[in-house]
Parts: C-alpha cells; sequence; structure tokens
C-alpha cells in the first residue's frame, strides 16, 4: 500500500507535551467499527465498564533507560559532538545506536561520554565507544569500555532519559519526566521509548479493574528508537521494520490461552504488546513461549490472531503505528476516528489521551 494513504493533518496544539494529572483522568476515544454509534468520548478511567468480566490484559513491562547520550569525537585537534541515541543491546559491551550527525564518526573512532577525573579513581568518571560498524540512517555498532553491570551504571550516569522527537523538539527533559516517562508496570530494563498506553495506568484504577473481574497478565518487549524514525519507503512492502527483543513467558501464555478458552477477551495494552503476542502466536490463536527478537510489521490485510481489543495512544501520520491500528480497525474508520479526536480536542502522541479499538470484524461489545 502506498504509504500517503496513512497521512492526515495534525495541528501542532494537539501535541502533548505533558501527561494529564491523575493518569487515569485522560480523554479515551472508544472506537467500534461495526457499531452504529463508532465513537464514544469517555475517559481512561471508564475502562472497567467497558470491559467484561473474565477479559485479560496484557501489559508491556518493560523500563525506559537513559539511552540518549552526548558525547566528543576527538580527531587529532579536531572535536565534534556527537548525540547517540541507543536503540538495541546486542551483547554485553555493544548496543546499536543512532549518531547525530553520524558523518562525523568513522569506524574505529572513539567517542567520549564525561570527563576522566584523577580525584574520581574509583568511580565511572567518563565513557568511550568505539565505532565497530555503520549502517544506513545514521545507525551504528558501538562497543563500550565496560561490559555488563558496569556499564549499564555508565549510561544511567551519563545518559538522559529518551522523551520522543516531538516532546524534546519543544522543552528540555526534567525531573517529572523520569516518573512520568515510565508506565505502573515498569519492571524490566531495556526499553528506549515507553510503552505509552501502559502510562494511564493507576493502582486505583487496578484495584477496580480486579473487582471487576478482570485480570493482567505481563509481556516483555524493549522497545527500541525505530519506532521513531519516519518511513522513508513509499510503499508499504518496502519498509524493513527494527527487531526488538521480546519475551512472553510459559505461564503468562498459559493464562492468557485459558482466559480465551473461558471466553474472555485478550486486551492489549499498546501497540508493543499487541506485536508481541501475535509475534508468539500459532494460526490458530493460540499462544506459545516466546524469547527472540521481533520484526512484525502489521498493515491492513493482516490476520489478527491473538488480540481481540487494542488500548493504544494517538500515532504519528504515515507512521508504522498508525498503519497497525488501521489493519485491526479500518483505514477509512481510523481516519474518521482521527478526525473525530482532533475536532474533540484529544491530545496526541507519548503524554497525550488513548483510544479503545474493538476491531472491523465481529466486535461485539
Amino acid at each position: 500500500m502506498h504509504v500517503g494513504l496513512f497521512d492526515f493533518v495534525l495541528p501542532e496544539d494537539r501535541i502533548a507535551l505533558r501527561p494529564v494529572a491523575p493518569r487515569d483522568a485522560a480523554k479515551m476515544l472508544v472506537v467500534r467499527p461495526n457499531n452504529a454509534m463508532r465513537f464514544d468520548d469517555r475517559i481512561v478511567r471508564d475502562l472497567p465498564d467497558l470491559l467484561q468480566p473474565g477479559d485479560v490484559l496484557v501489559a508491556n513491562d518493560t523500563r525506559v533507560i537513559p539511552a540518549r547520550l552526548y558525547g566528543v569525537r576527538v580527531r587529532g585537534e579536531n572535536a565534534a559532538r556527537i548525540e547517540v541515541m541507543l536503540h538495541q543491546r546486542v551483547s554485553a559491551d555493544s548496543w546499536r545506536a543512532f549518531l547525530r550527525p553520524a558523518k562525523k564518526v568513522e569506524i574505529g573512532e572513539r567517542v567520549r561520554f564525561g570527563e576522566p577525573s584523577e580525584s574520581s579513581a574509583c568511580l565511572l568518571s567518563s565513557l568511550d565507544a568505539e565505532c565497530v560498524e555503520k549502517g544506513e540512517g545514521g545507525e551504528a555498532l558501538l562497543r563500550f569500555s565496560f561490559s555488563g553491570a558496569a556499564l549499564d551504571e555508565a549510561i544511567a550516569r551519563f545518559g538522559h532519559l529518551p522523551l520522543p522527537p516531538y516532546i524534546a523538539g519543544k522543552r528540555a527533559e526534567d525531573e517529572s519526566d523520569r516518573t512520568d516517562y515510565q508506565t505502573l508496570f515498569a519492571a524490566k530494563e531495556g526499553a528506549v521509548a515507553a510503552p505509552t498506553a501502559g502510562l494511564h495506568f493507576t493502582p486505583d484504577l487496578m484495584s477496580r479493574l480486579e473487582a471487576a473481574g478482570i485480570t493482567t497478565e505481563r509481556v516483555t518487549l524493549h522497545v527500541g528508537a525505530g519506532t521513531f524514525l519516519p518511513m522513508k519507503a513509499d510503499d508499504t512492502r518496502d519498509h524493513q521494520m527494527h527487531a526488538e527483543w521480546g519475551e512472553v513467558t510459559a505461564d503468562v501464555a498459559d493464562r492468557i490461552n485459558a482466559a480465551r478458552a473461558k471466553g474472555g477477551r485478550v486486551v492489549a495494552i499498546g501497540t508493543t504488546s499487541m506485536r508481541l503476542l501475535e509475534s508468539a502466536a500459532a494460526d490458530d490463536g493460540t499462544l506459545k513461549p516466546f524469547a527472540a527478537e521481533t520484526d512484525i510489521f502489521i498493515t491492513p490485510g493482516y490476520r489478527f490472531k491473538a488480540v481481540d481489543t487494542l488500548m493504544t495512544n494517538f500515532h504519528l501520520p504515515k507512521s508504522t503505528l498508525f498503519m497497525l491500528v488501521s489493519a485491526f480497525c479500518g483505514l477509512e474508520c481510523m481516519k474518521d476516528a482521527y478526525a473525530h479526536a482532533i475536532a474533540h480536542d484529544y491530545r496526541f502522541y507519548s503524554y497525550g489521551d488513548a483510544s479503545l479499538l474493538f476491531p472491523e470484524r465481529g466486535e461485539s461489545a
């Protein structure tokens, strides 16, 4: 399909720069493609009333790391400031990353983060990374001077929270982002972007969902920086997704399968959970244990196997995520839904409002 089909105009003032408080007070647009009233304006706090006893929510428990690093490449007497955005760990001492400006770093050259200090010999005073490989679009493979837990500590010390570019371009990161940009479910470090649908959940909402007979399971997908990259291809068939590592444990798969066998619906909290569940599903929809990379790319025409309902934020024009929701609800329905959201002052993107999507096929809620 031509990428231009997934374009729409979004006013700048609809891009949320801060989340609402409390988190579950965000607006939520309920989209039912097969219902006479396709759109229903609600808030996230209404979620227990919109689901059914026996349904199972599936949340991504990845935790965002401070993956944006600012360093210096020194070449003789010449120095260049380099921004590094980590996006995929490949070994104990190596990460794939996006460099800016990438042309300032050649293979074999080093980038230094922090400054050496004789008075802090026992502390991490600086961190070096060697460029081992270079790819397209500014991507590079970096080998660091520390490994394992020591590297994690160094990244935590020198790194900055990787706010999405549509936020970072409008304001600086601050202390509130360190909590605002982590979900209630965050437990396993490794993401460089938040699974933002999970940002709407609060302890009170979780208690009310449990009281309504709705259970919650956790899976892990370490979201990569590729989620922010614009589509460069004109046709969806020519786009290559960046791989991300995910895991669905055997116990979680068994519980989700059991809930579905009893008539419960699988409700993915966010596109990351959905992509992982679909990657782990057999053709008959049964979930299998999964611990591997996935580069699944979902576009209209895809047959969903594991997910019955999707809760997600509002996405970028011409993005792979808008293509995913269009595959779930239908392209024209989602274009109309986004037009409705814009007209009714919904807030877009990571810190924005939510939508609860039922599929174009056979939805009966």
